[in-house]
């Protein structure tokens, strides 16, 4: 029997898998799985998103102008280079779906958002992997993956799962010697909780260069990941095209009004920042203590390595975790079968976690 089947390549995607949402216990639980904002949303964004309850019936404003001015305003760049989304990665499937084709290959590291190839190959086009180098994006690898059919570069800075980045000599090395026919997406995500003096998220870049664009969200640290809210920041030509594919109403009015809110939250904002860097710093030294290797991070989760011994590995301590109450990340997906990748959360989720890990390291 006849029947619709999907363009050649479709059926070798692998979908992507989120991490579990519950544990199957009884007692509370502790969902550290998703990278999800430790202080929850600001007040204000919650109040903001409450009070359009009554215009449901309206639909937003197509060009989401007063955010797209609220965006330019906080990250000094022209609303007019904004489009924002259904979250980043509705936008990034957008520019996969314009710039690649059946016969291109678009080029993400081995360790990187799994995102990435589905939105390669699910436009006929080549997912091509660059090795890393101690978890972390190597410049040099990329580069030599490049080819005369390569159209897209993914980077993941920081990166997820690894919490790892690429300081920003080396991400203007990488664009200085891409083809200027190679787009470079920057998926800058989590760089609201980077501190280090030598990261840049890719705004200069982006308004230096015609070949960058910058994608960010709000479902980490402004802690609006259930409404699905994102934006791209691109040079003109970018995103005249972008704006001429995308879905009309594509951000919903609710949403837009809780983003414009938090981003005016200066106050928590700052709080999320400070109570991120604490206890990233905790978690990772007292960790570390009980003789698991943790991959240091600049992000809001941590990525912990456990041994391969049988009663000792990744999968094991996922299942003692979980009967625990405490959901983490696993991470065989990314091709790290041995680690679990662990959001920072509130004070006492990050107790537990400790000393669940250390009941778990001890036991027989």
């Amino acid at each position: 029997m006849s029947r619709p089947m999907p363009k050649p390549g479709i059926l070798e995607i692998a979908p992507y898998v989120p991490g579990k949402s519950g544990a199957g216990v009884h007692g509370r639980v502790f969902k550290l799985s998703a990278n999800e904002a430790a202080l929850g949303p600001s007040p204000k964004a919650v109040e903001a998103f409450m009070q359009t309850a009554a215009r449901l019936d309206v639909y937003p404003d197509g060009s989401a102008r007063a955010l797209r001015e609220a965006i330019g305003k906080t990250f000094d760049i022209d609303p007019a280079n904004v489009v924002c989304g259904v979250g980043s990665g509705e936008l990034l499937h957008t520019i996969a779906n314009i710039y690649l084709g059946p016969g291109d290959e678009a080029i993400h590291t081995t360790h990187g958002f799994l995102l990435y190839p589905i939105a390669t190959m699910s436009n006929g086009a080549t997912s091509v992997i660059a090795p890393e180098k101690n978890y972390t994006a190597d410049v040099d690898a990329i580069l030599a993956a490049v080819t005369p059919r390569t159209k897209i570069v993914w980077l993941a800075n920081p990166n997820n799962p690894t919490g790892t980045y690429v300081n920003a000599s080396e991400l203007r090395r990488l664009r200085a010697n891409l083809p200027p026919q190679v787009l470079l997406v920057l998926d800058s995500a989590y760089a609201d909780f980077v501190s280090s003096a030598d990261y840049e998220a890719g705004i200069e870049l982006v308004k230096e260069t015609d070949n960058t664009v910058m994608a960010r969200t709000f479902s980490k640290i402004y802690g609006l990941a259930a409404v699905r809210l994102g934006f791209i920041f691109g040079p003109p030509h970018l995103i005249d095209v972008v704006n001429r594919v995308r879905d009309p109403f594509n951000a919903n009015g609710p949403a837009m009004q809780a983003a414009i809110a938090a981003l005016a939250d200066t106050a928590h904002y700052q709080a999320a920042q400070a109570h991120n860097a604490k206890w990233r710093a905790w978690l990772t030294d007292e960790i570390s203590k009980l003789g698991l290797t943790v991959t240091p991070s600049v992000t809001n989760f941590i990525l912990i390595h456990f041994p391969s011994t049988p009663g000792k590995t990744a999968s094991d301590a996922d299942a003692f975790l979980t009967a625990r109450g405490l959901i983490l990340r696993a991470v065989a997906a990314y091709k790290l079968p041995q680690a679990l990748r662990l959001s920072v959360g509130t004070e006492e989720a990050n107790r537990l976690v400790v000393e669940a890990l250390r009941d778990f390291v001890s036991a027989s």
